[in-house]
């Protein structure tokens, strides 16, 4: 059974088992529409400002739990983490993947064909050829790893015994569908009171990897921003390759025809022969087209002086958007994934900073993009998510993305790369 625990740095650990409730939830109201999450169980407070009505908070907060039933999500645990104006919906099950984020009628997510939160048990990621991911993908925010991230394939490489091996990979690894081992709750005692939701996910196997992961997705009260940072840790006594592609979706409400992505490079190309023949749109997007076949692009971020980097999806009339912000000594790579297909088969874009692209490990590999590990070491990774209204903030922010951009002259490269 998974411990969890409550953490308050100022003064005390407190414990609650699964089966405890702290107090009554408040009352859900119901859409006319059944939610596949409305099936659940009662849902608990985990920690909450009113437990620490000592202190002086923007706006309250509090981190709530329930249990998901019936159907494919049968005992998927989710966390709510409401900082008072965001509501950032957390998957231990799957990973400490994020599921969606909300700001009154904004939403960082999207409407997948995959209605459930489907439980790492009941996904085979060897099936359809390795293509099973995709039978559980409806998160607003995975990561693909650790081991591996990119497509299925066959892989060559030199084992732990010294010997030349193939092996074939499934799409973007194991780490999304791995539940967390235990996750914990902090507070900061000092203003202004970050949130902190922490977990530990493993991903070992005797013979192969001994990865530990642990993840903190954080916020302050009443902030309309928020924060994910990664440490991964080599536990085994032998250097590992690794791969990380953080995959962020974007659904409606955003994503629109007319709505552009900003996102500095100094060169930009496609993944494929589909999509060059698109490249010079590459920022913009069409309406939900019926049979439309996914286009991928390929860039390299330019950063400021400090090694920030960052890029921006803003609607049509550029007066609501959302922004990530990163370092390119940690993430060099950025994928910009259009998959402007009807609403029913998931209309979608993806902004995907990672360590590589999502070619096969046996492609980045020749490349020179799969770093890895020494013995014990552990590598940070921090992005930092923002929700922006008013054509004010909007304009702001596209002109910060634009002054970065003046930086370097974007190189189109019309031809994807080599796989060979």
């Amino acid at each position: 059974m998974i411990q969890k625990f409550i953490a308050l740095l100022f003064v005390c650990h407190l414990f609650f088992s699964c089966g405890e409730e702290k107090r009554e939830s408040p009352a859900i109201e119901q859409s006319d529409e059944p939610s596949p999450f409305s099936k659940s169980g009662p849902t608990q407070y985990l920690a909450s400002s009113s437990d620490l009505k000592d202190r002086d908070y923007v706006a309250p907060w509090s981190v709530t739990q329930k249990i998901l039933q019936g159907g494919k999500q049968q005992g998927v645990e989710l966390l709510t983490l409401d900082n008072g104006k965001l509501k950032i919906v957390i998957i231990p099950t799957r990973g400490m993947g994020i599921l969606e984020v909300t700001s009154g009628d904004l939403r960082l997510g999207w409407d997948s064909p995959v209605k459930e939160v489907v439980h790492p048990s009941l996904i085979h990621l060897d099936s359809q050829s390795g293509l099973g991911w995709q039978d559980g993908y409806n998160e607003w925010m995975a990561r693909c790893g650790l081991e591996f991230a990119g497509h299925p394939g066959t892989d060559q490489y030199i084992n732990k015994t010294g010997n030349k091996v193939e092996r074939d990979l499934s799409l973007h690894g194991r780490i999304q569908n791995t539940p967390a081992t235990d996750y914990k709750i902090l507070v900061d005692p000092s203003p202004p009171h970050r949130i902190r939701v922490q977990g530990t996910v493993y991903e070992t196997s005797f013979n192969g990897p001994n990865f530990k992961l642990v993840t903190e997705i954080s916020t302050i009260p009443g902030s309309d921003h928020f924060q994910i940072s990664d440490q991964i840790t080599n536990q085994g006594s032998s250097h590992q390759e690794y791969q990380l592609i953080y995959k962020g979706s974007y659904g409606s409400s955003i994503l629109e025809e007319g709505a552009i992505v900003f996102a500095p490079a100094s060169k930009i190309s496609p993944m494929n022969n589909r999509s060059a023949k698109s490249i010079q749109k590459w920022q913009t997007y069409r309406q939900p087209i019926e049979g439309f076949m996914e286009e991928l692009y390929l860039l390299t971020p330019v950063a400021d002086e400090n090694s920030s980097t960052m890029a921006l999806l803003a609607n049509r009339l550029h007066d609501l958007a959302t922004s990530v912000r990163w370092s390119v000594n940690e993430l060099p790579c950025l994928t910009i994934w259009k998959n402007t297909a009807s609403s029913e088969d998931g209309y979608v874009t993806g902004i995907e900073p990672g360590t590589s692209y999502p070619f096969n490990r046996l492609v980045e590999r020749k490349y020179g993009r799969v770093p890895r590990l020494a013995p014990s070491e552990t590598r940070t990774f921090t992005l930092s998510f923002g929700i922006h209204r008013g054509r004010t903030e909007v304009d702001k922010l596209i002109a910060e993305a634009t002054n970065l951009q003046s930086q370097a002259n974007l190189q189109i490269i019309q031809e994807p790369p080599s796989y060979k």
